[in-house]
């Protein structure tokens, strides 16, 4: 079924020839494909405070930005607009299917499906980005302008982070199940010539700098060292401003003691990675449901990672008795689980206060 996605390649095929290094355009990806969401689907979700949305409007070489939720948008026979809403598999059943399509990717990789609707002329401008993304595009024709990767200058005191003259070296248009892939690095624009839905895959990149942030903070809930500052010789100064040098020794005696063990990241990074987005809400389910004859479905808002015998479920971290871990490890990997087999491995307890949490459902 990825051979056909991704035009005829195996996904290791398409990983060492494309993945990182260079665009892949495949046409009829996703034959009959109209998008994952409806039009009235789609400015409904942009409505609500929990959803993540914008509009984006231009004017000439004027650019708006309006974050939502948004109640009111354009009317209909306005040009040069753009709805974007992210996280849309949380709420689309046919928009999780979709993401669930690219697997062969690292789920720790995986970030969410972004749906935009554009009016004709509508788009974002042109932009990079610093993480893999495949576009495919629902109803409707788009034009992409591609630049191969470079030093891109930003247009300066823009709302968006704008290439300052963008010059593409191929153009693509997209119809409706076409899919067009992008490494990191390569310049991008997108301009709606219909009124069209494009689905976005996006994948995962933290930085150094973020990572390093989380890092610390991870940290300091375990518990940094601690000390109080004490000066019991200390004279009158005339120059009050100064910082004294025991302070700073002080200082770099205490931050040496900031130590941490190989375990300690791999638990912060499992944590970090299955962790969901602040605006992410879980519906609590108070209902009592046996387990037996069901089928345990990962909530498509829910990360279920796992990595040597620990596993991490948003943003928390456990160690299964060994005989449960097989299992686990397949309720992770496919998302849902025969409840039989979760009761034969002992987890009825755990499962069901899973689906108390809202972290799965029984079907």
């Amino acid at each position: 079924m990825e051979e056909a996605l991704l035009g005829g390649l195996s996904p290791q095929v398409f990983l060492r020839r494309h993945w990182q290094k260079r665009p892949l355009l495949v046409r009829q990806a996703l034959p009959g494909f109209r998008g994952a969401i409806g039009k009235a689907a789609l400015f409904s979700l942009a409505a609500r405070d929990e959803v993540e949305s914008r509009l984006v409007e231009r004017r000439g070489k004027n650019w708006r930005v309006t974050h939502g939720p948004l109640a009111r948008l354009p009317q209909a026979a306005a040009r040069n607009w753009t709805l974007l809403v992210n996280g849309v598999n949380c709420y689309s059943q046919a928009a999780e299917a979709l993401l669930r399509r690219f697997a062969f990717i690292p789920q720790a990789r995986l970030d969410d499906v972004m749906v935009s609707y554009a009016a004709p002329g509508g788009g974002v401008g042109p932009h990079v980005d610093s993480y893999d993304v495949f576009l495919v595009q629902g109803v409707g024709r788009r034009r992409w302008r591609i630049a191969r990767p470079r030093n891109f200058a930003l247009v300066p005191e823009a709302p968006l982070k704008l290439i300052a003259g963008f010059k593409a070296d191929e153009e693509v248009t997209l119809g409706p199940g076409d899919l067009l892939y992008l490494p990191p690095g390569w310049g991008h624009d997108g301009v709606a010539l219909d009124a069209c839905i494009t689905c976005s895959i996006g994948f995962r990149a933290p930085g150094g700098a973020e990572l390093s942030a989380a890092f610390l903070d991870y940290l300091h809930e375990k518990g940094l060292p601690d000390a109080g500052y004490r000066d019991p010789g200390l004279r009158a100064t005339r120059q009050p401003a100064k910082i004294g040098g025991k302070m700073t020794a002080f200082a770099e005696k205490l931050l040496a003691r900031i130590s941490w063990r190989k375990s300690d990241v791999q638990d912060f990074i499992g944590r970090y990675l299955s962790t969901p987005k602040p605006n992410v809400v879980f519906k609590r389910n108070t209902k009592k449901q046996a387990l037996n004859g069901k089928v345990a479905l990962l909530d498509p808002k829910t990360q279920l990672l796992y990595s040597g015998s620990r596993f991490f479920i948003n943003g928390e971290s456990f160690v299964p008795r060994a005989s449960q871990r097989a299992m686990l490890r397949e309720l992770a990997n496919r998302r849902q689980a025969p409840g039989r087999r979760l009761a034969r491995a002992g987890l009825v307890a755990l499962i069901l206060d899973w689906r108390r949490a809202g972290y799965l459902t029984l079907t």
